[in-house]
Formats: structure tokens, sequence, C-alpha cells
């Protein structure tokens, strides 16, 4: 049962994540250096979103295909509208494994019909692994059919959050969500855990329910909730007070609040650099630079030191979904040069390590041993 509320949420926050976030244009390929692994002698295939439903995961992509080529890499997107053309999304999948050089695939994300595509493939084709992160589907059901999935272990986050927190100098952890988000089964577990562990570690936890941004009042009306009480909850508790939050779009203002106040942001709902922070500190970022992670990371590490607000606010060093992009690439070449068997938790661990720059915590979800979770490094600016 806890799985399957875990795939219906994942489902929820990712569908309505990837209708919200990335600009407007609608890149669908990526090129690349053309013939830099010719000699490889195999392929590997790697679908994701386009670069306006998800950007982190398109330029990780590009990336890829930049390291070792678009005769190594074949890069394919699914469709913006992956829920209603899950045909589609099944024939460029399948589509990646009717070249018999392509002996590995990735999917980032599995949207739904990744697992149906991987049945197609599997009729023609045994040898094939695939790899797959921020699966949409049930995990039993995806687990059982992609050789690895990866994502992000949001239970352990409900103690490294609040943890983190504590080593920035919070004395208090200011939680806010709304009644649907505490609905949701691992979003309930998580802030209990949160919960407890601000109590083990002797830190005050204080539960704001805050408008739902579905409601009648909208997004505005949750951003300007935000932005009154995080003011009423510093002058309540002090400066060492840490704040999170459930919904992506409390994330700007959220940022904005604590670094004015002089308060503590430990992460993002959603960690990643690219995540609230741009927005929220006015950093532009050039075309030349898109996808750059050393680059965002430095520009957030500017505008926090010239807030003056340094070493209390905070994001994972790579954002999850272009780690799952590259790790997973990494993992699949070992495979096709024989490096690496079909499942290899340790291996992809250093993969993930590799392409994070920090140090992971990777785990199984119960029951499913191939059904990776992790917990990345946090970049303190």
């Amino acid at each position: 049962m806890f799985r399957k509320t875990l795939a219906l949420l994942m489902i929820a926050v990712l569908v309505l994540g990837l209708a919200a976030c990335g600009p407007a244009d609608n890149e669908t390929a990526t090129g690349g250096n053309e013939g830099a692994g010719e000699s490889l002698g195999f392929k590997i295939g790697l679908a994701t979103s386009t670069v306006s439903q998800n950007e982190e995961e398109f330029r990780a992509a590009e990336e890829m295909v930049a390291r070792y080529g678009a005769d190594v890499i074949k890069h394919v997107t699914y469709p913006d509208n992956f829920t209603k053309e899950q045909e589609t999304t099944i024939a460029q999948i399948a589509g990646l494994a009717a070249d018999p050089e392509v002996k590995a695939i990735i999917v980032v994300q599995a949207v739904p019909g990744t697992a149906a595509a991987i049945d197609k493939v599997r009729e023609t084709r045994d040898d094939v692994v695939f790899i797959v992160g921020n699966a949409h589907e049930d995990p039993d059901l995806i687990a059982d059919r992609a050789d690895i999935v990866l994502d992000v272990d949001q239970l352990r986050r409900g103690e490294t959050i609040v943890e983190d927190a504590q080593a920035m100098g919070a004395k208090t952890f200011v939680h806010y969500s709304f009644p649907r988000h505490m609905s949701y089964e691992l979003l309930s577990q998580r802030r209990d855990i949160m919960k407890a562990t601000a109590e083990r570690l002797g830190m005050e936890f204080v539960e704001v329910d805050a408008p739902d941004p579905t409601g009648d009042a909208g997004i505005p009306g949750t951003q300007q909730f935000i932005i009154e009480d995080a003011k009423r909850q510093i002058a309540a508790y002090g400066k060492d007070t840490a704040f999170f939050g459930t919904n992506c779009a409390m994330m700007e203002p959220l940022i904005r609040e604590v670094m004015e106040g002089g308060a503590i942001f430990p992460e993002q709902c959603c960690p990643s650099p690219y995540h609230a922070y741009p927005g929220a500190l006015g950093i532009e970022i050039p075309s030349d630079k898109a996808g750059d992670v050393d680059f965002m990371l430095e520009q957030i590490g500017e505008k926090v030191k010239e807030g003056g607000n340094e070493g209390r606010m905070a994001t994972w060093v790579a954002p999850a979904s272009m780690a799952m992009v590259k790790a997973g690439v990494e993992y699949g070449i070992a495979y096709a040069k024989g490096e690496v068997d079909r499942f290899d938790a340790d291996a992809m661990k250093g993969f993930l390590e590799q392409e994070t720059g920090g140090e992971v915590e990777l785990r199984s979800l119960e029951g499913l041993e191939n059904f990776l979770t992790f917990v990345s490094e946090l970049e303190v600016f």
C-alpha cells in the first residue's frame, strides 16, 4: 500500500511540476560531437523530457552527448503531453532499441508508458539494460521491468533536512504545508520524521498550515501568506529559525524572506541549485551557462554573501534529475564495456557521487532491491 501511495504521489507532484517549470522554448533533441565515440563499438539510448518540461534533464542529456558524441549517445525526447501520448513515448523508447548497437537505455523521467516500452523491447532484445529515474508508474511495476530504478529518498530527507538545519545554527524548525499535501502518506511520514528528529535534537518544531495553491486564492494567495508569516515566525523565534515548505510555489518568497530576515534555509522541497534560487535572488543565466551547475552555485553563493547570510542557506550540490541522467549514462557505458553487471548498487553509488561531486547516501526501497533511493550532499553557501 505504501509503495502504491508513493507512486501516486510522485505522479501528481511530477506532472504538476513538469507542467509549471521551464522556459517557453521547446527544444526536442540534442546535437553534439558527431563521431566522437565511433570506436567504442556500442551506443547508449537516452530518453528525457524536452527543455520546456524539465530543463535540468534536457541539459544533462546535452552534456552527455557533448561528452561522448552523438554517434554514441542517441538522445530522444518524449512528448510534452506525455500523459495523453503514451504511444509516442513507447515508440520513442522502443525505437532506440531498434539499433542493435544500443546496449543500454536510460529514461529520466520514467513517465507513463515506460514500463510498456520496456516490455516491448524485451520481446526481441533481452540484452539491453534499462536504467530509469523519477518513475511515475507503480514502484512494483517499474522495478519488475527496469534493471535499476533511481529516485530521491524523501523519508531519509526527513532526518537530513532537520539535521542540516541544526548544523547551520537552527534552534527552531518551521514546516509549511496544507491539508491536501498532508493527506499524502509520503509527505505526512516525512513531516512526522522531521518532527521526531527535531525533538531528538532539542529543537522546537512549528507546524504551520498555509493556503493550498490550488484553492480559491491560488498561487498568489499562498505566496503572500508565506511572505507575511515568515516575517512573523522570525519575529517570534529569532533568526536561528529554519524554514521548509512542501510546495514549489512557496520557495521563491520563502528564500527572499529568509535572506531579508537573516534566518536559515536548509533546502527546497525539490533540492536543486536551479529551483527558486535564481528567481528569488535575481540571478540571470546567460545562454552559454545553461545547465552549468558550478556557475549557478557560484552565483548563489555571491548573492548570499552580499546579503550577509553566509552559512545559513543551502541546497544539494547538484540537481537530482541531472545526476540520474548522467550517472545512468555512465553506468550504461560501463555495462556495455562489461565492467558492471545489470545491477550493481555500489557501482551506481560511485557514478552518482562522480556526477554530483559529493557523497551520496543510497538505499533500496523496502522490498525492491533494485529501486534505489538517494540523498545527495549539501552545498552550504
